[in-house]
């Protein structure tokens, strides 16, 4: 296959909001030791997209300095020492970032087939979003059927991925969210949801004994609100802080009640571990995309040129679901 020298890609200007990603040209990528090189079909737009744009978010060393987490697409190239796919190969991926524009390189081993009967839109939602769920909700939160599973957010990406597969795996799943057509879409997903406008999910909590697990992405006043929220021996994995990353705790709370508090980011974890995820969504998770069990929900999806479109949407906080980017 004669692939071009240069490629359609969003470039972010200057540090700023949506108007800074401009569309570009750029040299396709070659793919290193252990990579593929993917023809990109759609791109996942994701929130470390907008704090990378604001300039909050560094990339990690060596990675692009386009945004983009995810895609999905045709494997068109591989670099030396890969086995696992070929040209022709139809893929979704994690990124480590890149992922607006037409080529884009990642590691082999973060690479997943399209699920059955899958849109190449639906499986560009997929990488970001069940990886780290999957590390956040089940490796480092240890989540196990029969326990009470809080999620806050529970209309975005992460939210409707981390209330299905809660469910999937037998808990009872809790979500907050902000008004009441998102109620019920967390509610028509398994969740027993709480309009945070209307209901203290620490009260709501409570009564139903404490949650065992929380995963949360606000932060600020939530932080103790979830210490609160937690049965005994309960555990609190932190993800994001859209109002705050910090706060005024009482440890002791934490120590009587034996409570456990953790979180994680992604991007910067190592290729290794993120393989390692990989695997396990492999095994775990994609013969339920495969039957249909969870699906990503999905809001809109914008023209690669319309990227800056795409994060005004998203950082307005009324989506439902994931948001993606047509590449081709």
């Amino acid at each position: 296959m004669t692939l071009p020298t240069t490629m359609r890609a969003v470039e972010i200007t200057a540090p700023g909001g949506p108007d800074v990603l401009q569309l570009t040209t750029r040299p396709v990528p070659t793919p290193g030791p252990g990579d593929i090189l993917i023809a990109v079909d759609h791109a996942g737009v994701n929130r470390p997209d907008a704090l990378q744009r604001a300039g909050a978010y560094d990339p990690p060393k060596g990675a692009s300095d386009l945004p983009g987490l995810e895609c999905s697409g045709t494997v068109v190239a591989t670099g030396p020492n890969v086995s696992r796919w070929h040209a022709g190969d139809k893929v979704c991926a994690l990124l480590p970032g890149g992922g607006y524009a037409e080529y884009v390189t990642t590691p082999a081993d973060h690479a997943l087939r399209i699920p059955e009967g899958m849109s190449m839109a639906q499986a560009a939602a997929l990488p970001e979003t069940y990886f780290t769920v999957w590390t956040n909700v089940f490796d480092r939160g240890g989540l196990h059927g029969g326990e009470r599973f809080l999620v806050h957010g529970g209309t975005s990406g992460i939210g409707t991925t981390a209330i299905q597969l809660a469910r999937s795996f037998g808990a009872r799943v809790f979500a907050t969210a902000g008004s009441d057509e998102k109620v019920a879409v967390c509610a028509g997903l398994g969740a027993e949801a709480i309009n945070y406008k209307d209901a203290d999910f620490v009260d709501v909590l409570h009564e139903a004994g404490g949650a065992n697990l929380i995963l949360d992405m606000v932060g600020g006043d939530y932080i103790n609100r979830n210490i609160k929220a937690l049965a005994d021996d309960g555990r609190l994995v932190q993800i994001a802080f859209l109002t705050g990353p910090k706060a005024e705790v009482n440890f002791a709370q934490i120590m009587v009640r034996r409570l456990t508090v953790t979180g994680s980011t992604l991007r910067p974890q190592s290729n290794l571990t993120k393989a390692r995820i990989a695997d396990s969504l492999r095994e775990k998770v994609w013969p339920l995309l495969d039957a249909g069990n969870v699906a990503p929900v999905m809001d809109q999806t914008f023209d690669l040129a319309d990227a800056a479109k795409a994060h005004a949407r998203m950082e307005a906080g009324d989506h439902i679901g994931k948001i993606s980017l047509k590449v081709r």
